[in-house]
């Protein structure tokens, strides 16, 4: 079971939407960036509109996209140690990562860039996982990544890498279903397929969020509305998970965004989420 409980619908929490999400009643829990957190003399300040959200029971995750756990060079200590004060400030119930390296050499790729799906790979992900499961007081997800290319000599499929990694770290997944269309997409394979593939019963919370066709390819921009392929695979699920819809960009009209969470709660099955009273919705 995840560790969020009943399954529900939620939002990524941006501080350009934070007045919208404050209206929405039933929210049961959102997700702001970890890095977006930061220390204030020596205790982690958390945004007035995340505390009224937490005072009303709406769960908060921290989601870090700094660690770069799928990286060949040791982790950053304070980074860590960041991740696990945000958990613990938050009272989250969980914090997620990704299976993704972001640095090497000193260089800092600005994107959440795959890792080889191969044994190495495993064994250095399995090490860094471990390590911040040490220092953390609640449980981990993990996320799966959008890539435009794949490492050669392949030795799983996506499925049973996740497979693999959840089976020798005990982790849970935060699984976006948007990357794994894309990935699918752009693959030339069947996505609802791919998301039966994968170890659904080890999934804490799925990602949804739209994207876009450019020079043949699929792009998860998390700017675009969601594609009815996207719903069409959560319609697919046996039983949904709690369901986050991701923007980061180009953030369209409260309207808009209670359409976005209607559509995922409607295909999901599961309850839609109302504006306050003090909302006008146009």
């Amino acid at each position: 079971m995840s560790p969020l409980g009943t399954p529900s619908v939620g939002i990524g929490w941006r501080s350009e939407i934070a007045g919208i999400i404050d209206e929405l009643d039933d929210l049961r829990f959102c997700e702001v960036i970890a890095e977006n957190l930061h220390r204030h003399k020596h205790q982690m300040h958390v945004p007035e509109e995340l505390t009224r959200l937490r005072s009303r029971g709406v769960h908060v995750i921290p989601h870090g996209i700094g660690l770069s756990l799928g990286g060949a060079e040791p982790l950053d200590p304070t980074r860590i140690e960041h991740l696990a004060a945000c958990a613990e400030a938050l009272s989250a119930p969980l914090v997620s990562e990704h299976i993704s390296f972001v640095r090497a050499g000193g260089v800092e790729a600005g994107h959440l860039l795959p890792v080889p799906r191969t044994r190495d790979s495993l064994d250095v992900l399995t090490a860094n996982i471990k390590q911040v499961q040490a220092e953390l007081s609640v449980p981990l997800a993990l996320e799966n990544v959008a890539a435009l290319f794949d490492w050669p000599d392949a030795e799983f499929t996506d499925a049973q890498f996740l497979t693999e990694l959840v089976e020798s770290t005990g982790i849970y997944l935060l699984l976006d279903i948007a990357n794994i269309y894309a990935n699918a997409r752009n693959r030339g394979v069947d996505p609802i397929a791919e998301l039966a593939s994968m170890p659904l019963e080890r999934v804490a919370y799925c990602h949804v969020a739209g994207g876009r066709l450019e020079g043949g390819r699929y792009h998860d921009t998390h700017t675009d509305r969601i594609p009815e392929e996207v719903l069409a695979m959560i319609r697919e699920l046996p039983t949904p998970p709690p369901l986050m819809l991701e923007l980061d960009g180009n953030f369209p009209a409260a309207s808009a965004i209670l359409g976005e969470l209607d559509a995922i709660s409607d295909a999901a099955r599961l309850p839609r989420i109302t504006a306050g009273t003090s909302w006008s919705v146009p």
